[in-house]
């Protein structure tokens, strides 16, 4: 959530900015009640006074016909407050549900954009792979290679989901404990997140818990939803909480599972194991000072790079477009990988992203961190280590040989115990 009296006195950027965004909000709302809320809050404070004042009044012996009038001023001011007070929250709920709608500003060098084309590639590593040989998707190069059962998943779960096997196991199990490895060598603390949270640590993160435009799952009756990314667990953690500035930046790694509804999502770009109901996630977050919040989101980005160097997948860095940016992030970079399976002759696809939601998360959290006496909200930034789904998808395609097997990058190989994965 944005500060409000920035809504307010910024009003023609912040319309600019939800216009760029592509979001709809009602600012002129916000303001109104913004507004609204300061003149009730005023007016309770000014009551507050002449009950105090009123109560002063009748210490003491008074006689009667001086006490009596002042008992029935008591009265009512206690039935206006009362009023008020009333009136007060209900235009503090009506604000905070239309402010919420608002997103958070844009960086002023986010690429101005609606979607994912509109994203600015900033670099390369390496070169798409072409093969001498007829290329292969993940989805036959898994079956063939008897690693992902989708079928029986299906008849099992439903359909998005899957049943790793074989050596699948331990190149998932590889990959968590790779990315795990680097993350802890950089100071950040390893923990493995539940993967349930409550709905009101979903809404301060951002995420819509309820409504069909929903993507996550949730638990009916419960007051809780299965989460999306360990994002949303490691963000609750200090929710309702002051931090010593002298501890920060607090660094966190999270492993969990996430679930997505992915509602919608069809296409031969969502195949196989590319957008699935469930899969596994190492996911970084960090709470910092606003003035370490820029430095720190290179710093992850840098990570995420070094993270798919070390895999020798050939991949892109974009700069997100303000219209995929999601209400809560400033600024996001995304990390495509080349996968030669997806589509006609291969292409990019998303596997990492890295997020600088400046205030907007700790705001709705309540993360603070107190510096010189003084409160002030902590920035909370975030950014993928690795999908393994996705991670999965690139090493199947970018490795596979003209024998049918597949090639494992180096670095995994002492995770995994095995260089190759070979036709049964």
């Amino acid at each position: 959530m944005l500060d409000l009296k920035f809504i307010r006195d910024n009003a023609d950027a912040v319309r600019r900015n939800i216009a760029n965004r592509f979001m709809t909000a009602d600012l002129d709302k916000v303001i109104a009640l913004y507004e609204e809320r300061n003149r009730l809050l005023n007016e309770v404070d000014d009551l507050r006074r002449q009950r105090n004042e009123n109560a002063a009044k009748m210490k003491g012996k008074l006689p009667p016909d001086e006490r009596a009038p002042l008992v029935e001023e008591g009265k009512r001011l206690k039935e206006d407050i009362a009023g008020l007070e009333e009136r007060l929250k209900t235009v503090s709920a009506e604000l905070k549900e239309a402010a919420e709608k608002i997103p958070n500003m844009a960086h002023p060098d986010a690429p101005v954009g609606k979607e994912d084309k509109d994203n600015l590639e900033i670099r390369r590593f390496g070169e798409p792979v072409s093969f001498d040989f007829p290329a292969k998707d993940h989805v036959q190069l898994a079956q063939e290679l008897d690693l992902v059962d989708f079928d029986t998943a299906a008849k099992v779960s439903g359909t998005k989901f899957y049943y790793l096997k074989n050596e699948a196991v331990f190149l998932e199990l590889a990959l968590i404990r790779y990315a795990m490895d680097i993350l802890q060598k950089k100071g950040f603390t390893p923990t493995i997140t539940p993967d349930i949270a409550k709905e009101e640590i979903l809404e301060g993160i951002g995420f819509n818990p309820r409504g069909s435009e929903s993507n996550i799952y949730s638990l009916e009756g419960t007051g809780t939803c299965l989460v999306g990314t360990a994002e949303i667990t490691l963000g609750g953690y200090h929710s309702d909480s002051i931090l010593d500035a002298a501890d920060l930046p607090l660094k966190m790694a999270g492993f969990s599972h996430c679930f997505r509804r992915e509602a919608g999502a069809a296409g031969q770009f969502s195949k196989g194991l590319y957008r699935v109901h469930q899969f596994s996630k190492v996911e970084m977050f960090v709470y910092c000072t606003p003035d370490q919040s820029e430095e720190i989101h290179q710093e992850l980005l840098a990570i995420e790079e070094e993270i798919f160097k070390g895999l020798e997948v050939p991949f892109r860095v974009v700069d997100t477009c303000t219209g995929d940016l999601g209400s809560p992030a400033y600024r996001k970079y995304d990390l495509e990988a080349w996968m030669p399976g997806r589509g006609e002759a291969g292409d990019w696809g998303e596997v990492t992203s890295t997020s600088n939601c400046t205030d907007y998360q700790s705001r709705r959290l309540g993360v603070r961190f107190k510096d010189e006496g003084r409160n002030s909200y902590v920035h909370m930034l975030n950014g993928t280590a690795v999908a393994v789904s996705r991670a999965i998808i690139a090493i199947l395609e970018n490795f596979q040989q003209a024998d049918g097997s597949v090639r494992i990058p180096s670095a995994l190989v002492p995770y995994t115990g095995f260089d190759t994965i070979r036709p049964k």
